[in-house]
């Protein structure tokens, strides 16, 4: 039986929340309207008890006239019972007090239903005692409660007809309203709903109101963007990489081809040295291919806390048959945490780039700078090639760009190089990106610098 819709839910919380309102509010009208018009009766009642009350402890009951507006009758009993006066409508009528008891003066305020009367509506009765020449004597005056019933009974009637029509209304409100705004949601549901891998071209509605499902769309259409340019960047590089591949299989599959229809064992060790370097070149391509795949995967890496000059040193002195030599300037001291083997693969893919198209000058440099709480290891990376033109700085970390493509296939480059390294930099929290240099080829690679471990602590 409960709601199992977000609109029958809240037309159902809308419903319940009014009730217990409108019965509260009901509860508490009905009290403050009786509680005024009973104070309101017993004012008057008072009134002429009191005035009765002086007129009899002065021995003037005899002046007593008719009952003020506003009460009903008086009667004047002594202490042993007797009436001593009535109004005309309680003529020959015994005393309404206790028959036994003793009177003491003061108020006393009574609700009573008195036959001769009539019976059907009550009577608030105020009773004042006083002294009289002759002892005490009780006066009692009686003002109908008709009207105080009566606004009772109407009110009550009211508010049983009004109150299930007021929450009525408000269920109807609430459906109509939840319905109206809800009904962009569902829009956006079945517009999801359709779109497969194939259509990820297409985009939500965003309605006009600028609310919550409005932001709620716009963060949809967001995400779309996202998968839609995530898409097509994975079909390109499936596309390209499949291009890549092919280049040295076509080459190596020559290579065989030839070796086998030449009889001649002179040349090949010859063909057979060419086939080798281009398998070299594929496992070298898979190799960066599943590395792509692991960073874009997140795939985590051990994270350590290593001295980046003293990796940047072993990475340059590991390196043998350099075309040009890297001159190597590092602080020491500079901490970085990361992984050993990943930041080795970054120093080596730019010092691979810088060997590319270095003329005669490969120089690596490693400083540290900013505040000592925020320090950033920065390495450049620079070479005296022909360098990159500035439209091209950003193009150049992407997969499979090649600026000079003939030049790039005869070294060997796939144009994943750079795009590695970059993804790596980002994987640790730093930056890499090609700046100005006055000639050739700036690479600036920036790390955060871990503190001290007593800074730390």
């Amino acid at each position: 039986m409960r709601p199992t819709t977000v609109r029958a839910r809240a037309t159902a919380g809308a419903v319940v929340v009014v009730a217990v309102a409108l019965a509260l509010a009901s509860v508490a009208l009905l009290g403050l309207l009786r509680a005024g018009m009973l104070r309101n009766a017993e004012r008057d009642a008072e009134e002429q008890a009191s005035a009765v009350a002086q007129l009899a402890s002065g021995g003037r009951l005899d002046r007593m006239r008719a009952p003020l507006h506003g009460a009903d009758f008086v009667q004047v009993v002594n202490a042993r019972g007797r009436v001593l006066r009535a109004t005309p409508n309680l003529a020959g009528l015994p005393a309404l007090g206790p028959a036994a008891g003793p009177l003491r003066p003061g108020t006393v305020f009574h609700t009573w239903r008195i036959r001769p009367l009539g019976g059907e509506h009550r009577q608030r009765v105020v009773q004042v005692t006083t002294q009289t020449p002759d002892g005490l004597v009780a006066v009692y005056v009686g003002t109908s409660l008709r009207d105080v019933d009566a606004a009772d009974d109407t009110t009550t009637a009211a508010l049983v007809v009004g109150g299930p029509l007021l929450l009525a209304l408000v269920a109807l409100v609430t459906w109509r309203v939840t319905g109206r705004a809800l009904r962009p949601v569902e829009a956006i549901r079945a517009e999801v709903a359709e779109i497969s891998d194939r259509d990820l071209h297409r985009r939500v509605p965003v309605p006009a109101t600028g609310d919550e499902v409005a932001r709620l769309a716009l963060t949809m259409n967001s995400t779309l963007d996202r998968l839609e340019s995530s898409g097509i960047r994975q079909r390109q590089f499936i596309a390209d990489a499949s291009h890549e591949l092919r280049s040295p299989l076509t080459v190596l599959r020559t290579q065989l081809e030839v070796a086998l229809a030449v009889r001649d064992p002179e040349l090949w060790p010859e063909l057979i040295g060419g086939a080798l370097e281009d398998t070299d070149r594929l496992e070298r391509l898979c190799s960066d291919l599943l590395l792509l795949a692991r960073i874009d995967a997140a795939q985590p890496a051990a994270s350590v806390r290593l001295d980046l000059g003293d990796l940047v040193r072993d990475a340059v002195d590991s390196r043998l048959g350099d075309r040009v030599p890297v001159r190597v300037r590092a602080e020491d001291g500079v901490v970085v945490e990361g992984s050993e083997l990943w930041l080795t693969r970054v120093v080596t893919n730019l010092l691979d780039n810088a060997q590319r198209f270095a003329a005669g000058r490969v120089e690596l440099t490693l400083r540290a700078c900013g505040p000592a709480r925020a320090r950033t290891a920065v390495l450049e990376v620079r070479d005296d090639g022909p360098g990159i033109p500035p439209a091209d700085r950003e193009r150049v970390f992407e997969r499979f760009t090649r600026l000079d493509d003939a030049r790039s296939r005869d070294h060997g480059g796939a144009g994943l190089g750079l795009a590695i390294a970059r993804d790596l930099a980002t994987h640790h929290g730093g930056t890499l990106a090609a700046e100005h240099s006055p000639g050739g080829a700036r690479m600036v690679l920036r790390l955060p610098v871990l503190p001290p471990p007593a800074a730390a602590d």
